[in-house]
């Protein structure tokens, strides 16, 4: 699994978004300005975020975006699905024919990453990313939950 510019921009965009709303509609050509994200590319990803009702639209004099739900309320998960980000790690894309029409070796290790990588996603919410980059908190870091080696049994990973 790979996250893309895609992914990454929807994220960066999102935090901008939602630290700056309170001053009212914030501006793509602002967001694009401040992040150094192409105006064109924020507007395909927004067109996306709006369909999945993580964002609203304000027209007019005085318009930008605004969140169409609170900040603890949207996860990272729901901004990389949202943009289309895949977040399959497996070579099948889940489907289980990964070798010849059967499931491959690794297919379990692919699959058990994909939903810690979910969870793990959808455990960060954009109020804390938010709370982040105004006061840095050292827990965010993912290198402290992360173990040097597993303990868990093969078996024990193919079945989760």
């Amino acid at each position: 699994m790979r996250l893309t510019t895609k992914g990454r921009f929807a994220v960066t965009a999102m935090i901008d978004l939602a630290a700056r709303q309170g001053d009212g509609p914030v501006t793509l050509a602002g967001i694009a300005e401040r992040q150094s994200i192409s105006l064109s590319y924020l507007e395909q990803l927004f067109g996306k975020l709006r369909r999945h009702k993580l964002v609203n639209s304000v027209r007019g004099p005085g318009g930008g975006y605004r969140l169409a739900r609170a900040m603890d309320e949207i996860t990272v998960a729901d901004i990389i699905i949202a943009v289309d980000e895949p977040m399959d790690a497996t070579q099948c894309g889940g489907k289980e024919n990964c070798h010849d029409d059967h499931v491959c070796m690794t297919h379990h290790l692919w699959s058990n990453l994909n939903q810690r990588i979910y969870a793990y996603l959808d455990s960060v919410s954009l109020e804390a990313l938010v709370k982040h980059q105004v006061r840095p908190d050292p827990d965010m870091t993912v290198l402290k939950s992360v173990r040097r080696r597993s303990r868990m049994p093969v078996h024990e990973i193919a079945a989760v």
